[in-house]
């Protein structure tokens, strides 16, 4: 038996795992696509806004080429990390189903190159499953056409050509923006009057300069409800009419929730409101003894409270709680 389980393999996944080798406690890692899948989701020529130090793990040190860290050099450092702490991670396994077991908690894994699936049991639970995989759907007809994606990953693909991207914070901006210095014909549908007030502050003069001199159009209170194969239909707030905007492609950065279906089916609870399932924030422990949560799942709806720079601290304390609890005695012990 492990002494723990981690769900998600991701920077906070990772961190749990390394605190548990410090803490010389038995881990395994699994998750559903490789290690660190969620930054492959980040535009391919990212480069991080925090500096390398903030994003190291187990102290191991984070080298980068300029001042800021790239995605690139974030997915070598990560692999490196794994491989230093020789950590165990199972990558492509993919978690479906989790049970309460005789002193613990049985998983059940799924790989697509094996025909019986992998159970392992463990005493603890760590769910570090992020929320990059989950975007925010439209709920509107035609979303599920080629040329609609809830990712953005480079611009080189649209180049002149009519996009139509639906959000108005920090990920449909930087992909507006880095659409239009291609040469992509660029127009933001946003439900709100005015940009998301969590666009980073350095941005925002960027955005609002291109808008103001129409290199990026703008409609604003609006609302995209239906998508055709070469135009949306927006509807503007109001009596306006409805009207339809020409679009080769849709990109629909409209945020991203977190899966909880499996941290449900365990019996943790989850604040209907704010989507925070509850948790001790010392210990990380959830109201489920030996059920803990790392990383962004702790910032519930508000996925700008937790990022890799405080989500990794949630390794230290999670293994800190699990040895601080009495051993089990055997029975007849």
């Amino acid at each position: 038996m492990l002494d723990l389980a981690v769900i998600g393999a991701g920077p906070c996944g990772l961190a749990v795992g390394v605190a548990a080798k410090q803490a010389r406690l038995t881990c395994s890692l699994f998750d559903k696509g490789p290690v660190v899948a969620s930054l492959m989701r980040y535009p391919l020529y990212m480069t991080f806004f925090s500096t390398p130090e903030k994003l190291e793990i187990g102290g191991v040190p984070f080298v980068t080429a300029a001042e800021k860290p790239s995605r690139r050099e974030a997915l070598a450092y990560y692999r490196k990390v794994a491989e230093y702490f020789e950590l165990d991670v199972r990558q492509y396994h993919e978690v479906r189903r989790v049970a309460r077991a005789r002193d613990g908690f049985e998983l059940t894994a799924h790989h697509p190159g094996k025909t019986e699936p992998e159970r392992v049991v463990a005493r603890n639970l760590i769910y570090a499953t992020g929320y990059f995989e989950s975007p925010n759907p439209l709920g509107v007809p035609g979303e599920e056409l080629a040329h609609v994606s809830h990712f953005f990953v480079e611009a080189h693909p649209y180049w002149q050509q009519r996009v139509v991207v639906v959000g108005g914070g920090n990920s449909a901006v930087e992909a507006a923006l880095e659409l239009h210095r291609v040469g992509a014909r660029v127009t933001l549908v946003h439900f709100l009057g005015e940009f998301d007030r969590g666009v980073k502050p350095w941005i925002l003069p960027d955005i609002t300069n291109r808008v103001k001199e129409g290199s990026i159009a703008v409609r604003w209170c609006s609302r995209v409800v239906e998508i055709r194969p070469d135009e949306v239909v927006i509807r503007p707030d109001g009596d306006a009419a409805f009207y339809n905007l020409p679009a080769d492609f849709v990109l629909a950065l409209t945020g991203y929730r977190a899966d909880l279906s499996l941290l449900r089916a365990i019996g943790v609870d989850v604040d209907e409101t704010t989507g925070v399932p509850r948790h001790d924030r010392e210990t990380m422990q959830t109201n489920v003894p030996g059920v803990y949560i790392a990383g962004v799942l702790a910032s519930g709806l508000d996925a700008n409270k937790i990022f890799i720079e405080n989500g990794r601290e949630h390794g230290g304390r999670i293994c800190d709680h699990i040895k601080s609890k009495p051993p089990r005695v055997a029975p007849g012990g």
